[in-house]
């Protein structure tokens, strides 16, 4: 299956690095236009480095989000695919429930679910107005079970994640707009994970592993490759399901 994206324009948010940052690189070596959006300044060097199109903004504002998709639809005349990668657990892993609080709570909800909201939002008419568009959401297999972060903001946002991919499906799906999402397993691609799993003994990586399939972690490659079928033509009757990449986890 020759998966191609010439002539599209993609935005892909949160690319800074780890799995945004394997998603541009994917859908940039498949012939797309690709922009990406970060709040992290460094996103400007990294979108330097794979010869694609950087914005800053913070897409926990609306505004902010609608001004990004405004400005790809500016400088490209449209805008067919949203990979939505921001988010994570920033820093929070292992908060227990004693110490949630209103800012921490709202921080990680916003980052997860707001980010991905604002910018459907704003995008949808476009697609909407070409008739053709696709969304794809990356969640985490947090979505479907407790989180290994024991982050009970991170499991409860990425639980939404899934519940906006449904209902964005139903709502857009006669406009010729297909909205899925991944759900990654424990992938080494970002600081947060990194730290995770280094702070597992070797005993329990080892039963990890055991409970995998595979036998081996999923890479942020295989959730860009994933990312790319649901975004593409062949995939045109795929809308509303969520992909579980994570190695086969028993």
């Amino acid at each position: 299956m020759d998966i191609r994206f010439d002539g599209r324009a993609v935005l892909v948010s949160g690319g800074a690095q780890g799995i945004g940052r394997a998603i541009c690189v994917a859908f940039r070596d498949s012939g797309a236009r690709v922009h990406v959006v970060d709040r992290d300044p460094r996103v400007e060097e990294a979108a330097r480095e794979m010869g694609i199109t950087a914005h800053v903004a913070d897409l926990t504002d609306q505004a902010a989000a609608a001004a990004v998709v405004q400005d790809v639809v500016a400088q490209e005349g449209c805008l067919d695919v949203l990979a939505l990668a921001a988010g994570g657990p920033l820093g929070f892993s292992g908060l227990s429930l004693a110490e949630i609080t209103d800012e921490n709570w709202d921080r990680i909800m916003d980052a997860n679910v707001k980010c991905g909201l604002w910018l459907s939002q704003a995008a949808a008419p476009v697609m909407a107005r070409a008739g053709w568009g696709r969304i794809v959401l990356i969640s985490s297999g947090a979505a479907m079970r407790a989180s290994r972060t024991g982050l009970h903001a991170y499991t409860a946002a990425k639980h939404a994640v899934i519940g906006l991919t449904r209902q964005l499906s139903v709502g857009l799906g006669r406009q010729g707009i297909t909205v899925n999402s991944v759900a990654p397993g424990l992938i080494l691609s970002g600081p947060d994970a990194r730290n995770q799993w280094d702070g597992y003994s070797e005993e329990k990586k080892a039963q990890l592993l055991s409970g995998l399939s595979t036998g081996r972690l999923s890479r942020a490659e295989d959730i860009a490759h994933a990312t790319l079928f649901l975004a593409s033509e062949q995939a045109a009757s795929i809308t509303g399901q969520v992909l579980a990449v994570d190695g086969g986890r028993i």
